[in-house]
This record gives C-alpha cells, structure tokens and sequence, in this order.
C-alpha cells in the first residue's frame, strides 16, 4: 500500500526569499523520507498553489493526502484558511482522502532552533553580553494565538535566565520597538531580538527595523530550513497518515 503523500502547506508571502526558505525546509524533509512522496505549496502569494499541487498528485494516482500545515499558531489561516482549501480539493476530486493535522505550532524543542539563529546573530555582531531578550512574533488578532507566543518566551526567558518579551509585528502591542525602549527604559542596554517566523518576509523585516531603531543590538534570522522543524514536520505527518487508515 503506498503512503499518503506529504504536503507542507505554507500561507506564501510576495518575498521570493519566503518561498526560497519553505522550499529548503521541505527539502530537509525530503532528505529524512526519500521513500515519501513530499511537496510544498502555498494558500496564497507563491507558487505552487495547493489546488495546483493536489491535482498534480491525483494526477500522478495519489488518493491519500496529509496536509502539514506550516504554521506557528492557531489564527485565522489556520482556523480558517487551511480547512476551507481541504474542503475545495476533496470536492474537486472525487474519492481523494485528504487529511490536515494540527499546526506545526511553538514546540518547546524549536527554543533549540531560537538559540541557534541567535548565537549566529549575537556572533556576527560581535556581542558577549545580555541583559534582556526580545520574542518577535507576526501577532494576531486571536488572543489566544499571541498567549502562545508569551507563554513560549516565558519558557525562553527561563532557560537564559533573563527577562524576555513577547512583540508582535501586526495586530498586537507590543511592537518589537516598543519592546525594545522599555527595557531600554528600565536602564537594560544589551537587548536582543529573536525572530519567531518561518520564514524571511515583510513582517519579520519590520520587526528588525523597528527593533534596530529602539535601539536593539542584534536581531536574530528567522528559524528557517532546520532539522528540528523537518521533524516536527515529519512527527505531524505519521498523526495524520494513521488517521487516514480505515477502523
């Protein structure tokens, strides 16, 4: 019986680099699972779009699907978005199973992935000392969403042993700069900034601008193509491929 196909569905962003480093991320996948058949699309603003590639992989006689969502909270894409493309392309083909599991979502083991794209950021500035951090995330309109990410950089704050706030780049206080000038204003001169995104885009280069303005001394890349999120992506896949078997 051959395996549901993977697909790793991003939400897409106008910046080539986003898609660049979606694409490389499911390239990590593909190097864990080469016996998987594993594909990347996108709900909007890059290509391949889902529909595109579901109906190459019907076309190919795939039946079965699990979709990734890539995602970091549950928000409007993920509430909405994700079940609404499910739906158009089980009703576009008859007889095809598709099944879309929980969000990739803020595991606790992707502070591993946080603390490397720091230490990186914290070398290339030629920074040894800290006395804050700052966890700058897209934001939400769902509160329950921007919880997620303050309860993530509480866990963060504890590891480092250092105050840690949560900022957000749209639809919440605090904005990364915001942030910045309030430790600032607490007499904290060494701050931090780490980029809680996927992927490069307008919003994480918001984020750093304003950061940077405040007065931050280095902010972080965004967790990109790294093996912890390729397994993350894979453990999500094996839920999702069991609850395609028949009971």
């Amino acid at each position: 019986m051959t395996a549901p196909a993977l697909v790793a569905l991003a939400h897409g962003s106008r910046d080539p680099r986003s898609a660049a480093t979606i694409k490389a991320l499911v390239g990590e996948v593909k190097a864990m699972r080469p016996d998987l058949k594993i594909e990347a699309a996108f709900l909007e603003l890059s290509k391949p779009s889902f529909q595109t590639v579901v109906d190459r992989l019907v076309k190919q006689g795939h039946d079965e699907i699990v979709v990734v969502p890539l995602l970091l909270t549950e928000a409007y894409h993920a509430k909405v978005d994700v079940p609404s493309a499910v739906a158009e392309a089980q009703a576009r083909h008859a007889g095809l199973r598709v099944r879309a599991t929980r969000i990739l979502g803020l595991e606790p083991q992707f502070l591993e992935v946080l603390d490397v794209r720091m230490r990186e950021a914290l070398r290339a500035a030629r920074v040894r000392e800290l006395d804050a951090l700052v966890l700058a995330a897209a934001g939400s309109s769902d509160p329950l969403a921007n919880q997620a990410v303050a309860r993530l950089a509480r866990v963060w704050g504890a590891r480092h042993k250092l105050p840690v706030t949560a900022a957000f780049a749209s639809s919440s206080p605090p904005a990364t700069g915001e942030a910045v000038r309030a430790f600032r204003a607490e007499g904290r001169r060494h701050i931090a900034v780490a980029s809680l995104f996927l992927a490069p885009g307008f919003l994480p280069d918001r984020a750093a601008e304003l950061a940077l303005e405040a007065g931050a001394i280095t902010v972080s890349e965004p967790l990109g193509a790294h093996p912890e999120l390729a397994r993350s992506i894979l453990a999500r896949y094996a839920v999702g491929a069991v609850e395609l078997v028949p009971v």
